[in-house]
């Protein structure tokens, strides 16, 4: 396997005057960008931080839920610092990992208490919350401050990034060798629970999300392959969605994998779809990841307000969150030319299956992927009629969750000699060898006996005149147990009887929504993906 680091020093050396980072008026070099990763992780190892050779295992190998690696937290929007303090942490050793941007004090307080930062990058926004969590540590981690338009000051004690960059050494570092084996630590969004953070080895995360394959699904291993590859590929990949989820770091870094040049739009802090598109047209992107009608549907309104040069546009990636078939269709209205490929995947997985958007439940399945049975015992074989769980195997998924060995062994699994990861969505595995996605168990709802998912009941919703957005979640009942409740975000004046009714054309009268609640606030996390802890709090 590969390591990030080293794939990345190579393609520099291999093309160091090709663009490989835009944002706003800052164009950055291959050349430019091995510098700076280097001068960082210079600071870092400068600071005594890297492997622990003789870390908390005491000299034993660790466990698939333990950490050998100081931790680097990256508490930033999207900018090139991020992607700096990606690559950068990994030449010096480190695990880097996410952090929302949108945690208060109590959140931060617990993620970082589960994560043990050794060292915080962070904007200067973000001073004031920092500076209060870091006196509950136990240690103190290094500060990097990044500057921003807040204009706030420099928190006591840590260092200005930029000045820090500026008097450490860009040469590699002597005596670090970056391993495959290094851990990059996804935090999940805690959605259906607190936030778990998956160990990933950094070649595992290139051979499955990061995309080193081949055509045929063969992994990627050679180095002066890759390199070869990158040298002829001048893709240009626009990141929308923030990179403190895996969508966004995995468009970046895959890019950056195939040689690519990774753009952001002016704004970082939010959507802004006017913005994204026409940093689209200007820098004529090939590439751009979406996370479902949250993106989709402003990107939809983006173009038709005025005429886009988008002829470069080839591909759209959309994960994590689904678009629904009535923007899916304008989308390739609008744009044509451009092909748009729908992934399901998790944090635990990478991506699973794969289709091309004609349908919203069934999805080719990729490498590694299987479907279990009910009681996850045993592989089903196509055709089988009973809902599994989908999961995935192969040498490209994670080690476990982070200082958590029983959730590691409820999720990662051995069948046959092979291991497995079963994040929780259900699955049916039709006859022709496709997956039928139903969704997460977390999402289920058992009314009246029968079992609902949700994502079913939202995909109806949400391709229905009138609805913008949907969430569907269940609230106590004494006929029922649990009813359905579909929280909306409305386009239109359909009342409670219209929408069931359009709903009994598409859905068993069972799992059609008993009440609709209406509101005009987001139901998107910055992510795209779904807040059903928003949508249950408008229950009352």
């Amino acid at each position: 396997m590969l390591d990030l680091a080293t794939l990345h020093e190579a393609i520099a050396a291999a093309v160091p005057d090709r663009e490989c980072l835009v944002w706003r008026d800052r164009r950055m070099t291959w050349r430019e960008m091995s510098e700076r990763t280097r001068r960082l992780a210079n600071v870092l190892h400068g600071h005594g931080l890297g492997l622990r050779e003789n870390g908390p295992q005491g000299g034993r190998a660790p466990e698939p839920w333990e950490s050998p690696h100081d931790h680097l937290a990256l508490y930033l929007h999207n900018g090139p610092e991020y992607l700096e303090g990606l690559v950068g942490a990994h030449k010096a050793r480190l695990a880097p990992f996410n952090v929302n941007y949108r945690y208060v004090d109590d959140e931060l307080a617990y993620l970082f208490a589960d994560a043990r930062p050794a060292a915080v990058m962070y904007h200067a926004r973000f001073a004031p919350v920092i500076g209060r969590v870091v006196k509950g540590l136990d240690s103190p981690p290094l500060l990097l401050q990044v500057a921003d338009e807040s204009g706030e000051d420099l928190l006591p004690g840590a260092l200005d990034y930029e000045r820090a960059l500026a008097q450490a050494s860009a040469e590699p570092l002597t005596g670090v060798r970056p391993e495959a084996t290094d851990l990059q630590i996804l935090y999940t969004g805690g959605t259906t629970g607190m936030p778990k953070g998956v160990l990933w080895r950094i070649g595992d995360l290139m051979l499955g999300p990061l995309g080193m394959r081949r055509r045929d699904g063969s992994p990627l291993t050679d180095l002066d392959e890759v390199v070869g590859r990158a040298v002829k590929g001048e893709h240009r990949v626009l990141v929308g969605p923030p990179l403190m989820h895996g969508a966004g770091t995995w468009s970046s870094l895959g890019g950056w994998c195939g040689g690519a040049c990774v753009i952001f739009p002016d704004r970082v802090d939010g959507l802004d779809a006017a913005d994204l598109m026409a940093t689209a047209e200007r820098e004529r992107v090939t590439r751009m990841p979406l996370v479902g009608d949250a993106f989709a549907r402003p990107v939809v309104e983006a173009l038709e307000a005025r005429d886009h040069d988008l002829g470069s546009l080839r591909s759209i990636v959309n994960s994590a969150a689904a678009i629904s078939p009535a923007v899916r269709e304008r989308l390739r209205e609008l744009l044509p030319h451009t092909r748009v490929v729908n992934i399901v995947g998790s944090s635990e997985s990478g991506f699973q299956v794969a289709g091309d958007g004609s349908s919203a439940r069934t999805f080719m399945p990729m490498p590694g992927t299987a479907v279990l049975s009910a009681d996850r015992s045993r592989r089903l074989a196509p055709g089988e009629d009973e809902m599994g769980w989908l999961a995935k195997g192969g040498e490209s998924i994670p080690l476990g969750y982070l200082g958590d060995p029983v959730k590691t062994a409820s999720t990662f699994l051995t069948m046959d000699g092979e291991r497995l990861v079963v994040p929780g969505d259900r699955a049916r595995l039709l006859a022709d060898g496709t997956v039928e996605v139903h969704g997460r168990e977390a999402t289920t709802i058992n009314t009246g006996g029968e079992k609902v998912f949700a994502e079913e009941v939202e995909n109806v919703l949400r391709g229905l005149p009138g609805i913008a957005d949907a969430l569907v979640v269940g609230r106590p009942s004494e006929r029922w147990g649990t009813e359905i409740v579909a929280v909306v975000r409305p386009a239109g004046a359909a009342g409670d009887e219209e929408l069931r009714e359009r709903c009994a054309a598409q859905l068993a009268r069972y799992k059609i929504p008993k009440a609709f609640v209406r509101t005009d606030d987001g139901l998107r996390l910055p992510n795209g993906k779904a807040d059903y802890a928003a949508a249950r709090a408008l229950l009352g």
